[in-house]
């Protein structure tokens, strides 16, 4: 039977339940952790200050009683998030900006892994006497964005990179085992390889035999570990199942967030595109590219989540609440989005970052979460207002221009020399960051690369100064 006080919102229903005995007492904190109307009283409780440079990646604790994070700074920083404190800091070892750090589980909060630009994944090790040790404990060509832990495990994670690797740690050993290269599904009988370049990687925590991958094509693929547990470097890319949906199937899109539920379900966050929700039966199998367009035509749609823009910076996407209930995401355009997962309404829209929103932190159990952005700082959003914030004023106003943003964008037509300035440039980014890997005398004493923010895309003025290009660069914003 359901009770409802009316004229109370979904929170003031659950207490009533609960003093009458309508609700269970060990359901009720899950159930009003994740009303609406508590979620819509989300404001910002306060500012963690301490890194030089922007914050990167936030993550709490198994507990929730500690937030880490990393930086642009080469710094890993823990945080009593409640005192509004700094706990301790230490020197990463990286070489170049870290995109993640992540508390390793029943470690007791000591074990600290992080990847970074440099491509390099590292072990902090926090002594008794409180020193922190570092050590590498493996790499990849190119830049590694993400990692993810086994869920409840101390020893066990897995990274990806730019090269399209995926890689095994088991900290109980001394080596990383390389598991597989990701390739493109139109190379994977051919004897030239492909790869694709990996910005996700999440674990399903429902049966963590199973992980999702997305990087530079429009396919989320999922693999079983069981069938990648030796170290070869001829292990096929084999995907159980890929997840795409239907029109942008060809697209030039790629994913830079993913995320898994408690009962499994994908979250795909796509850049200047939208967010799609799958559930299990909408996969297109291990080989997408054989599935008839009559088939495709069969699957359910996936839900999917506007408004938002991700188009500047490799964007994560999570769940919110206890059961999953809500989506968060942040945006180009500085704010952060939350929406219901069922029915994609959107529930709270606010100012995040001066800039750029890059990256949204759920608390493990409480209705919080952290976030981090352009800006040097960590903000702290806590259901504490008097009663439930409607939407800006200006909500549509914000949610159109991003949508005309991705128009525009999808729009741009790249002429012969475009084209080449934007190769000549990655030539010579690629060249500096070969250079500065193996001169890291050069990397510490060089000041002008501190703090620089990696957005995927050329400002015009970095644009003009190149030599030789003489196009409109006004006119062509490069991602």
């Amino acid at each position: 039977m359901e009770y409802r006080c009316k004229g109370f919102g979904d929170e003031f229903t659950e207490v009533f339940k609960r003093e009458m005995g309508f609700s269970r007492p060990r359901c009720f904190p899950r159930r009003i952790s994740a009303s609406e109307g508590l979620v819509k009283r989300i404001t910002l409780h306060g500012k963690l200050n301490g890194h030089k440079e922007c914050v990167n990646t936030v993550e709490f604790n198994s507990t929730g009683d500690v937030l880490v994070s990393g930086s642009d700074d080469r710094q890993v920083i823990f945080w009593d998030w409640a005192a509004k404190s700094k706990t301790f800091s230490y020197p990463s070892g990286h070489l170049d900006n870290i995109f993640q750090a992540r508390i390793m589980p029943f470690t007791d909060d000591r074990k600290i892994v992080t990847s970074s630009c440099d491509g390099q994944v590292r072990l902090g090790l926090v002594l008794e006497n409180g020193q922190v040790d570092t050590r590498r404990l493996g790499k990849h060509q190119g830049r590694v964005y993400k990692l993810d832990i086994e869920p409840g495990s101390p020893h066990i994670f897995y990274s990806c990179g730019e090269d399209g690797v995926v890689q095994h740690f088991d900290l109980r050993s001394n080596s990383a085992t390389k598991l597989f290269y990701c390739s493109s599904f139109t190379e994977l009988n051919r004897q030239s390889r492909n790869n694709i370049s990996l910005n996700a990687i999440v674990i399903d925590p429902r049966n963590p035999n199973y992980f999702a991958v997305g990087g530079s094509d429009e396919y989320a693929r999922v693999y079983d570990i069981r069938k990648h547990q030796c170290d070869s470097s001829n292990n096929l890319d084999g995907p159980v199942n890929t997840f795409c949906p239907h029109h942008l199937v060809g697209a030039d899109v790629y994913i830079t967030g993913l995320a898994y539920s408690n009962t499994s379900e994908l979250l795909v966050s796509y850049n200047d595109e939208l967010i799609y929700l799958f559930q299990k039966n909408m996969g297109m199998g291990p080989t997408p590219l054989s599935v008839p367009p009559e088939e495709l035509q069969k699957l359910e749609k996936p839900q999917v989540y506007l408004g938002h823009r991700n188009s500047q910076t490799v964007k994560s996407v999570s769940f919110f609440g206890p059961t999953d209930d809500y989506v968060l995401s942040g945006s180009d355009c500085g704010h952060i989005f939350v929406w219901k997962k069922k029915g994609a309404k959107l529930v709270r829209l606010t100012a995040g970052d001066q800039q750029i929103v890059n990256h949204l932190e759920p608390h493990p159990y409480m209705p919080i979460f952290a976030s981090c952005g352009i800006e040097n700082s960590i903000k702290l959003w806590i259901p504490m207002a008097d009663g439930s914030l409607p939407l800006p004023d200006d909500a549509e106003k914000i949610m159109e221009s991003n949508r005309q943003g991705r128009e525009d964008h999808s729009l741009i037509t790249l002429t012969p020399d475009v084209i080449m300035h934007v190769l000549r440039l990655q030539r010579r980014q690629n060249a500096a960051y070969i250079e500065r890997r193996y001169d890291r005398a050069d990397i510490e004493n060089d000041e002008e690369d501190e703090g620089e923010a990696y957005l995927l895309g050329f400002s015009d003025g970095e644009a003009s100064s190149e030599e030789g290009f003489t196009g409109n660069t006004a006119e062509c914003n490069i991602s």
